[in-house]
């Protein structure tokens, strides 16, 4: 690419025109990000946990800490959380998952796998960014524990009054 020669600053603005950002609303290219094997990797985070997921194609399988969904998680609630992201897109059934979590406790962690689901699915399929971002799957809920307080029993609850 040959370079032009800026003589004065009417050049230097009529060359920055030119590689100016595309338009505000206009539809953005996204690239799809795959390692060698064809999997996609994310890492999901919700209160103290944090899970490292890899999204693959498959028959649905999920594999949490070298465990099964059901030995891992067994209320239905956190097996449901943890499909949330492929039950919004329409893809249950067509891929594997593998991942590690450690931190936190079940709910925390079915929140982590299910961040880290949904940003893997992204980076794997970037045509399901608007439907799983509408769903609110992208974004992290940084709630967590609010720390205890001197003079406090809790984090806010007070010691009980006497009166004598």
């Amino acid at each position: 690419m040959a370079t032009k020669k800026i003589d004065s600053l009417k050049d230097l603005k009529a060359a920055t025109k030119e590689k100016e950002a595309p338009v505000a609303g206009a539809k953005v290219e996204r690239q799809a990000k795959k390692d060698k094997q064809g999997r996609a990797y994310a890492t999901g985070r919700r209160k103290d946990a944090v899970a490292r997921v890899w999204v693959m194609p498959g028959h649905g399988k999920i594999t949490i800490n070298s465990k099964t969904m059901d030995e891992y998680f067994s209320r239905p609630v956190l097996k449901m959380i943890i499909n949330q992201p492929f039950e919004v897109t329409n893809r249950a059934g067509e891929f594997d998952v593998v991942c590690t979590v450690n931190g936190g406790g079940l709910s925390g962690q079915a929140g982590a796998i299910k961040h880290g689901i949904s940003r893997a699915l992204n980076d794997y399929e970037p045509e399901l960014h608007s439907a799983l971002k509408q769903a609110g799957f992208l974004t992290r809920d940084d709630r967590t524990v609010e720390r205890k307080k001197y003079g406090k029993a809790k984090a806010r609850r007070s010691y009980q009054f006497s009166k004598r």
